[in-house]
């Protein structure tokens, strides 16, 4: 990922990515139609400012809800919501013009006041939003009228903008709270149709949005497969049109080679980690942590779970992020080095443990399975448990009810959870949490490099937890599928301008 600037405080994203196949466009798009997603797992709800889930983002973002800015498919941070906005000198005063004419898909117009609205709700405690700290600096917001209004801050955020172009800062109406989560309206260009639980959820095109001449589908549907086996037959059959998410890798290789689809084999942001809990014995020892990152095997891991298709990290960046520090020889595969770590931990014939993982994601659960293999060599016995999605949302990251987990973090740049003691890791250090906020407040983009170069570093030496590989990239569709995104810069499956031929 290749980041253009800050100035004034502003984040200016623009990724250059290489892709090794992209779903080229028909010359003239096609209106109408229904396109039919595969997808692996079934959102918790619909709500982006109540979960991070990724499998939320995917249906919602940019196709529900918008927000002032968003992320475009080659991930640069463009206007949406908002026409234009500047910034102070000092970078702590923003000016926001929202576009004119933007409806809710209740047929009430877009105002200042449900930016000011949804702004103090994400900032307060009571609404349980969760990354509440992408808001914290703001100090006030001030409407002037209908299109225009200031967000002051407390200190300068260089980070600021790029986390209202998440999709937690979806732009909500206040009317409309109540049925967030089952019945989403926003103003983007579809709305929600329906939701038949454990098979599907609809959108249709909203005729009344703002952007002439979009979207191209007539209606979307997102069911929810999660048996790789499934998804292709259902592809093949003519089922879906699209395996849109989490797609195996071998799956990848057997459409690759028919001349009825077309596979993207692109990039991402997520980072996928063997999470451990930090505040749980024995993991609160960090010889213990150290250990069991000796005691794995990165390569073989990439290569079992996901055909060698991944590029192993070191630390909780990825390598499309211009701040990105090749870690990932900190703790070479050393098993003997593991042993003795153990052995001064107190631990000389291992323990057991349990190694929960969640159903939907198949290469995470190949990846728990090589990793429970290679941790029973230095003496350390898994209990592999595998638990529906649901579940692990609840059990795993709202409680912190585990030992041992794997799992993607899909959001970008979100490196920030480290300083969070509340995040399901429960990693509580507080020389990291002001090194992220000396990076976030820090405007020179060589003090932030070198910030965010030390925080990886700590985090690393801390062996917080054990930083597996960068996740691929795979999605197969049918041919007459038109304009996906070819890169995954953000957790999303926008399908504004995608299209169907016969």
């Amino acid at each position: 990922m290749s980041w253009r600037r800050w100035m004034a405080g502003v984040l200016i994203v623009g990724l250059t990515i290489a892709t090794w196949s992209a779903v080229l466009p028909a010359a003239t798009p096609t209106p109408g139609g229904t396109l039919t997603i595969a997808v692996p797992d079934e959102p918790p709800g619909l709500d982006p400012t109540a979960s991070p889930a990724a499998a939320i983002a995917r249906i919602v973002y940019n196709n529900l809800l918008e927000g002032l800015v968003r992320v475009n498919m080659q991930g640069e941070v463009v206007r949406a919501l908002a026409e234009r906005y500047s910034v102070s000198t000092d970078g702590t005063v923003y000016t926001f013009t929202l576009r004119q004419g933007v409806k809710f898909h209740n047929g009430r117009s877009l105002t200042a006041e449900d930016v000011k609205f949804t702004l103090e709700r994400n900032l307060d405690p009571k609404t349980g939003h969760p990354h509440r700290a992408y808001y914290e600096d703001i100090q006030d917001i001030k409407v002037v009228d209908d299109h225009t209004f200031h967000i002051a801050l407390r200190k300068p955020n260089a980070m600021f903008v790029f986390n209202l172009a998440r999709a937690n800062s979806a732009i909500i109406a206040k009317e409309e709270v109540e049925r967030l989560k089952s019945h989403p309206i926003g103003t983007g260009p579809f709305q929600f149709s329906e939701w038949v639980r454990g098979d599907r959820i609809v959108l249709s095109r909203f005729k009344d949005y703002y952007e002439p001449g979009v979207p191209y589908l007539d209606r979307v549907v997102f069911r929810f497969i999660q048996d790789p086996s499934a998804q292709m037959a259902a592809l093949r059959a003519g089922d879906v049109d699209v395996i849109g998410a989490a797609m195996n890798p071998e799956s990848a290789v057997e459409l690759k080679n028919d001349a009825q689809f077309q596979v993207i084999e692109g990039l991402t942001t997520t980072d996928v980690i063997v999470a451990m809990n930090n505040s749980k014995p024995p993991f609160s020892d960090l010889r213990v942590r150290q250990a069991i990152t000796y005691a794995i095997d990165r390569n073989e891991v990439i290569k079992g779970a996901v055909f060698g298709l991944a590029k192993p990290i070191g630390s909780h960046m990825d390598p499309l992020n211009p701040y990105y520090v090749d870690l990932s020889h900190v703790y070479e595969y050393d098993p003997q080095k593991a042993k003795q770590l153990l052995t001064e931990a107190g631990y000389p014939q291992g323990f057991e443990f349990v190694l929960r993982l969640a159903e939907p994601y198949l290469a995470y659960r190949r990846a728990g399975e090589i990793i429970a293999s290679q941790l029973a060599k230095v003496g350390l016995k898994a209990r592999i448990e595998i638990i529906e999605w649901g579940q692990w949302l609840a059990r795993v990251y709202r409680q912190a009810d585990y030992d041992m987990t794997v799992m993607g973090h899909a959001e970008p740049f979100d490196i920030s959870i480290y300083a969070n003691p509340h995040y399901y890791f429960r990693y509580d250090n507080p020389t990291l949490q002001a090194l992220l906020a000396q990076a976030d407040a820090a405007l020179d983009d060589a003090k932030r490099k070198s910030l965010y170069e030390q925080a990886q570093r700590l985090i690393a030496d801390d062996a917080v937890n054990v930083f597996l590989y960068n996740g691929p990239y795979l999605a197969g569709m049918r041919n007459t599928v038109h304009n996906w995104w070819t890169n995954l810069p953000i957790p999303a499956i926008d399908v504004t301008r995608v299209y169907k031929t016969k």
